[in-house]
């Protein structure tokens, strides 16, 4: 796989959290992506511990994921430390929520 993180981040602009209607790369909820042979891993944060759209939103990662060239695996890893606050969202973002 000649896949970089970039083209990761980019792939996963797809996935969008319904409740804030961004994509969860312009919230700043992806906090690490590895890229080894035929794997990717994500480790990523929500909104909220709690969040109703959990499985929804990792599911949809682990799809795009799996959708890239050259991927066989691909592990999302849901943590809370650092936890999100609004100031980790892309400028472009925190204004259309403004």
């Amino acid at each position: 796989m000649n896949m970089t993180e970039q083209q990761v981040l980019e792939a996963l602009r797809e996935v969008v959290d319904p409740e804030m209607g961004l994509d969860i790369v312009a919230l700043g909820l992806i906090y690490d992506v590895r890229l080894d042979p035929a794997r990717v891993a994500v480790k990523m944060t929500l909104t909220m511990r709690g969040c109703p759209m959990h499985d929804s939103i990792t599911s949809a990662v682990r799809a795009v994921l799996l959708n890239l060239p050259g991927v066989g695996e691909a592990d999302v890893e849901i943590v809370w430390d650092p936890p999100w606050s609004p100031a980790m969202m892309a400028p472009e973002a925190q204004g259309r929520l403004a």
